[in-house]
């Protein structure tokens, strides 16, 4: 009976691997400008990326602006962005969650940050990094699918530090290193098999991680993270791995426009598979943006990617 129960038991350990989840990140998605006005005249920013987009379970972005009609903008930015709610039609069915922990979500305002998630809700996607009050900004963002329970948790750490949630004020989660640690403890605790955290942060245009990007991501998996995804840069920064976890530090622009910078026209699409047994696999998929900021995948582009075990990351051929 004993080799029985050992092959029925591997067979049990096979399927549980069977079903992997895969899950896309992608970088900073600004709907204001020249992509508000693609989606304004009947395109489509996002056509391009489809087929890749639906290919995955559970779809991740950054949204870079408040989705709004009211607000102010600020007083003491240069730059702030709203998009018209019509926005959310390229959205809707492409993304499943936007993080709204970044340096633009409260471009508008409050009142135009809660307008943001009111119609995000209505669409049917969930937002994260952000929320009513200091605890919802905290909370994560829980994906339960084939078994698994994943949690992602989104924070910004660039200024405008007045668009941070209060404890009975609404904003966006803010990165406190002594707050990041807890809110991974407490999802591993909750019973993620997953944690990974989506951060904003690091300098503007810098190819290059901060020493302080590079401390905190590794304290993250140091305190039971299994990836860290970043973002904000407008520029990729490239990727390393911590104790066999990835961390990718900027993912670099998405849908955006206005950049003369040849860096800042590049991103990277991220995806992800995991199952039972821990992660697979995850790569990278080029998109270069073009004048009005719609990505378009660039074929053949060498880029970082790594499997289950790796102490390096490896540079793939993306498809």
């Amino acid at each position: 009976m004993k080799p029985l129960l050992a092959l029925l038991l591997t067979l049990l350990a096979l399927a549980a691997r069977a079903e992997p989840v895969t899950l896309i990140f992608a970088g900073d998605v600004m709907l204001d400008d020249g992509p508000g006005r693609t989606i304004a005249a009947g395109g489509d920013p996002l056509a391009p990326f489809a087929a890749i987009l639906e290919s995955a379970d559970y779809r991740i972005g950054n949204l870079e602006c408040p989705i709004a009609t009211g607000g102010k903008p600020l007083d003491n930015k240069i730059f702030s962005f709203r998009a018209d709610p019509r926005v959310l039609r390229v959205l809707k069915g492409r993304f499943d969650a936007m993080a709204v922990s970044n340096n633009h979500a409260g471009d508008y305002g409050k009142e135009a940050f809660m307008e943001t998630l009111a119609w995000l809700d209505g669409a049917g996607i969930r937002a994260f990094g952000g929320g009513r009050d200091l605890a919802a900004a905290h909370a994560p963002l829980w994906i339960e699918m084939k078994g698994l329970r994943i949690a992602v948790l989104g924070y910004n750490e660039f200024k405008p530090r007045s668009f941070e949630a209060g404890a009975a004020t609404p904003g966006v989660a803010w990165s406190e290193d002594s707050q990041v640690i807890a809110d991974i403890r407490a999802a591993r605790a909750a019973g993620a098999d997953f944690v990974i955290p989506f951060m904003h942060w690091g300098w503007e245009r810098e190819p290059e991680p901060t020493e302080r990007q590079r401390s905190l991501a590794r304290l993250m998996i140091d305190a039971g993270a299994d990836m860290v995804v970043g973002g904000h840069a407008h520029v990729t920064q490239g990727a390393e791995v911590h104790k066999g976890k990835p961390i990718v530090y900027s993912l670099g622009n998405f849908v955006f426009d206005g950049f003369d910078l040849p860096a800042a026209r590049r991103g990277w699409l991220l995806r992800v598979s995991v199952d039972r047994g821990g992660m697979l696999a995850w790569n990278t998929v080029a998109a270069h943006i073009d004048d009005a900021g719609t990505p378009h995948p660039l074929a053949g582009a060498p880029m970082p990617c790594g499997r289950t075990g790796d102490n390096e990351v490896m540079t793939c051929i993306a498809p």
